[in-house]
């Protein structure tokens, strides 16, 4: 892990990013648009659990360490709803389908359990915690790819975009560890504790699947730029194969990984592309040339 996990308040300019900022990839640009739908009402609830947990962190680092992963997903959630707000300058509006993400944070997964379900306190913020590790473990593995991923510039991407996207992935391989060490810090002891992370996987990866590709659906049929619009498997094949999205026989194989008892986030990308992407990031840069106390804004 880098010395200090410290939030970056970058800034985009979105002016002359078109809708469809892969060219000519109508599917890659909107399977990876489905992250600016997920992640303002993810991140936020990250948070939100995160803060109902800092009272059972004891260990000194770890709180430093979770306290600069919480200022850099908040970072995180604003700049990708400012991309919502210009897809909907494009006509792709997002509404509908945001409200739905934010139901399923905020009151399925909300500070009490759904349905008056008989669950005691404790037990709620643990699973809570074991599904932001897992969720974090895929966070890691994108970040890593889209910092390899040079099929995208080889195509002609969107550099703006594409610099969201680097300097995401590379905090997100900066913090890599944080939420795992938050849940076994917290989450309990011996079988108990792994089982419970097992069972975070095991909810976290169908739902992320689910909602990455009800979001392409929705997207593609919305896309005022397409006539009949549609995400299909094969195309998604097609774009994987040519490196502008990551497979879904990849995001299949991070799961294992994640439930070996031995495995650590620590394993998993590279820190050094990460720190080395950051330091040459233009929003990142400029970030880091803001006076003291200069907010984020789009």
């Amino acid at each position: 892990m880098s010395d200090a996990i410290t939030p970056r308040r970058v800034s985009f300019d979105w002016t002359r990013t078109p809708l469809h900022w892969i060219p000519d990839e109508p599917t890659a640009t909107h399977v990876i648009n489905v992250l600016h739908l997920l992640l303002p009402a993810g991140e936020r609830w990250f948070v939100k659990v995160f803060k109902e947990a800092l009272p059972l962190v004891t260990d000194e680092q770890l709180l430093k360490d979770v306290k600069g992963f919480m200022g850099q997903e908040s970072t995180h959630s604003v700049q990708h709803a400012y991309v919502l707000d210009h897809l909907a300058e494009q006509r792709l509006d997002t509404d509908a389908y945001t409200r739905r993400v934010e139901w399923m944070f905020d009151v399925l997964l909300g500070e009490r359990p759904p349905w008056g379900l008989p669950v005691p306190d404790r037990e709620w913020l643990r699973f809570r915690l074991s599904l932001i590790a897992a969720i974090e473990h895929f966070t890691a593995v994108l970040g890593d790819w889209i910092l390899a991923a040079d099929a995208l510039d080889r195509v002609g991407a969107d550099e703006v975009m594409l610099d969201l996207l680097r300097w995401h992935g590379a905090e997100e391989v900066e913090h890599r560890a944080v939420a795992f060490d938050m849940y076994q810090h917290t989450g309990g002891r011996g079988a108990a504790r792994y089982l419970r992370r097992a069972e975070g996987m095991a909810l976290a990866w169908p739902t992320l699947f689910y909602l990455w590709v009800t979001g392409a659906r929705y997207t593609m049929r919305h896309d005022p730029q397409l006539d009949h619009g549609a995400y299909r498997f094969r195309a998604h094949r097609a774009a994987a194969r040519r490196g502008l999205l990551p497979s879904w026989a990849s995001l299949n194989r991070a799961m294992p990984r994640y439930l070996r008892r031995s495995y650590h986030p620590s394993q998993e990308g590279s820190l050094r592309k990460a720190v080395e992407y950051l330091a040459i990031s233009p929003a990142a840069r400029a970030a880091t040339a803001k006076p003291t106390g200069s907010a984020a804004s789009s």
